[in-house]
């Protein structure tokens, strides 16, 4: 559905936009992430037709927004982050008003109303002015709008942005929804907006693309820094014989579930100890701090040790990395 190649935005005293390259298949839910200033809302402008790019394409549904503006436009349904929306009219009148000037046939405009009203959940304030709505309110008023023309395609910029917890959690399961008939990227910096609600991410930092995948992908990037074991250790040589490797740090025991188990956790020692900053591969995409074999060769290594010692390890599983940890090593400063 989006296809963006090369895209560049310089302003003349800022590049916006990096040469970023990008696809968002088909049926995709797909979280557009980046810190504040890192060039999403430029990005989405360029990708719904509002500016055009200093370099690069953009193909929407197989149309270019440039040579082809009406056509690719008529396939994605754009919310910006602040809905442009008239604060004089009522909802039903608004969204009226707006099916018309998206070219929603005349026969099926009403039906096309009603039907975004509905999966926005606003119908109840169809005869409300729209200045008299809250915040929550307005941002579905902007959903419906991007929904009126039944786009395949849906570009949401920040969607939650000034809601309150119980109106985020409301956007999030409507979206949810919404993916199950459309194509969706969404922008935002929350990174609990992303797992909850996309499948796959896109991670850009100064303009420029520096990671995707799914979210256990983007995981996947930064190393474990630790392990749980859980034992069953008859003869009580388990804690004497981790305290005596090198190659683990700040070990804790803990009870078990059972009587006869308990559990312990620790933390790797980092081979050759810290490392800098990851280096950017040829694709503009950075790596994590390891590929992950260290921690493994040593979980193996205390495994194989604890077993041959008596110890019965009944659970061993690595520290999983959060979103918000990956997000924060890819998008740490660095010279541009």
């Amino acid at each position: 559905m989006i296809r963006a190649e090369r895209l560049t935005k310089d302003y003349g005293t800022v590049v916006a936009v990096r040469g970023l390259s990008f696809h968002v298949g088909k049926g995709e839910v797909v979280g557009f992430l980046g810190p504040n200033g890192a060039g999403k809302s430029t990005t989405l402008r360029m990708l719904a037709g509002f500016i055009g790019p200093t370099e690069g394409s953009v193909e929407i549904g197989g149309f270019d927004v440039q040579a082809d503006s009406i056509e690719a436009r008529r396939q994605l349904g754009y919310m910006p982050e602040t809905s442009p929306l008239y604060p004089e009219m009522r909802v039903g009148e608004y969204l009226r008003f707006r099916a018309e000037i998206k070219k929603v046939p005349r026969a099926k405009r009403r039906a096309a109303v009603d039907r975004a009203m509905e999966l926005a959940v606003v119908t109840e304030m169809r005869d409300t002015l729209i200045q008299h709505l809250s915040k929550g309110y307005r941002q579905r008023v902007g959903l419906a709008d991007a929904l009126v023309a039944s786009p395949p395609l849906l570009i949401l910029d920040e969607p939650t942005a000034g809601l309150d917890p119980n109106q985020i959690r409301e956007v999030r399961r409507l979206i949810r929804g919404l993916g199950e008939e459309h194509t969706i990227l969404l922008s935002t910096h929350i990174l609990s907006e992303v797992e909850s609600t996309c499948s796959r991410a896109l991670v850009i930092d100064r303009g420029r693309l520096v990671a995707e995948g799914s979210i256990e992908e983007l995981r996947a990037l930064r190393e474990a820094d630790g392990a749980m074991l859980s034992l069953r250790d008859p003869a009580g040589v388990a804690l004497a014989a981790l305290r005596r490797r090198t190659d683990i740090q700040n070990l804790r025991q803990e009870a078990g579930a059972e009587p006869a188990l308990y559990r312990v956790r620790f933390e790797f020692v980092k081979e050759g100890g810290s490392k800098g900053p990851a280096e950017r591969d040829s694709k503009g995409a950075k790596g994590a701090h390891g590929s992950g074999e260290h921690a493994d060769v040593t979980l193996e290594s205390i495994i194989s040790e604890l077993v041959q010692l008596g110890v019965f390890v009944r659970e061993a599983s690595k520290n999983r990395a959060s979103l918000e940890d990956v997000f924060a090593q890819l998008t740490q400063g660095e010279a541009s």
